[in-house]
């Protein structure tokens, strides 16, 4: 696969992972909203999956900024198979390393991947509605909140009380 296909394909992806996203929230999903969005993740991790195998991360250089979006958010939503977004951690700490992805994606994706296993997300990142999903927004635990602005910076997100969505 050449990087332009490659590109285009993490692009088409991304688009199909939003669009199943984007009905389950505005209600036009219908019953099985969530069973599609699941789908999509499924067939999406098992492709990435092959793609890694195959080229390593999606680099900036390589694939162009919107595709190199793409694989983050592919394997941000990958949270059926625990091992593969680990996986998918040690190559984006990487290129992050290398200049060739953002550290705000790394910040994300380590987020996603603590939370998952119970464990208090280090940037904030990750944001629930309570455990019976119809509480008002709220962060998942949080190690050392007092220095939670510091990483935040550190990896070019902004102060968290900017980041809280709206209630």
């Amino acid at each position: 696969m050449e990087h332009g296909e490659l590109a285009a394909e993490l692009i088409e992806r991304m688009d199909r992972d939003q669009r199943a996203r984007t009905e389950v929230v505005d209600g036009t999903a219908g019953d099985d909203g969530w069973a599609r969005v699941s789908a999509v993740d499924t067939e999406n991790t098992a492709w990435f999956m092959a793609v890694l195998d195959r080229h390593g991360w999606p680099r900036r250089s390589k694939v162009g900024p919107a595709a190199s979006d793409a694989a983050w958010l592919l394997a941000q939503h990958a949270d059926l198979d625990p091992d593969f977004q680990r996986r998918c951690l040690v190559l984006l700490e990487q290129a992050v390393r290398d200049c060739e992805a953002q550290p705000s994606h790394l910040a994300y994706l380590t987020d996603r991947i603590l939370t998952a296993e119970g464990t208090p997300q280090l940037y904030g990142t990750q944001f629930w509605y309570g455990p019976n999903g119809d509480g008002p927004i709220q962060p998942l635990p949080i190690e050392d909140p007092e220095r939670l602005d510091e990483r935040r910076r550190s990896v070019g997100l902004g102060a968290f009380a900017d980041s809280v969505p709206p209630k």
